[in-house]
């Protein structure tokens, strides 16, 4: 089983503080091959150069690679552009490509704390 996640799911789980998840959340974190998309590292990096975080998205990805054993996926970025194409709910370029990696995935799940996802992807947890 695999298990993507977004954003501030990694950052959460980086930083070790991932409040009020759901127990099928929990036993994601404990049971699938975590993974997260390479869309997830350049958008950590935009945060981080807009002081939004404080680490840069090399020392964040070190840390959950090393610390925690979460991969970033090898996928082929043509096969998740082509999955991006069907996401037209929103204009967001992180949120499209992030959805449709875990999509081009096997219909993988994803964890996140955003709504906006949930509405438009049915295998989203928090």
């Amino acid at each position: 089983m695999i298990a993507y996640l977004d954003t501030n799911a990694l950052v959460w789980l980086a930083q070790g503080s991932l409040d009020g998840i759901s127990p099928k959340v929990d036993r994601l974190l404990k049971q699938a091959d975590l993974l997260f998309s390479p869309m997830v590292l350049l958008e950590l990096e935009y945060l981080y150069e807009v002081k939004r975080n404080k680490r840069t998205a090399r020392d964040i990805q070190t840390k959950v690679e090393h610390e925690l054993g979460i991969r970033l996926c090898d996928l082929p970025f043509s096969t998740i552009a082509s999955a991006a194409l069907d996401e037209k709910w929103t204009r967001d370029p992180f949120d499209r490509l992030i959805v449709a990696n875990a999509k081009a995935n096997g219909f993988a799940w994803l964890i996140s704390a955003d709504e906006e996802i949930a509405r438009h992807y049915p295998r989203t947890v928090w």
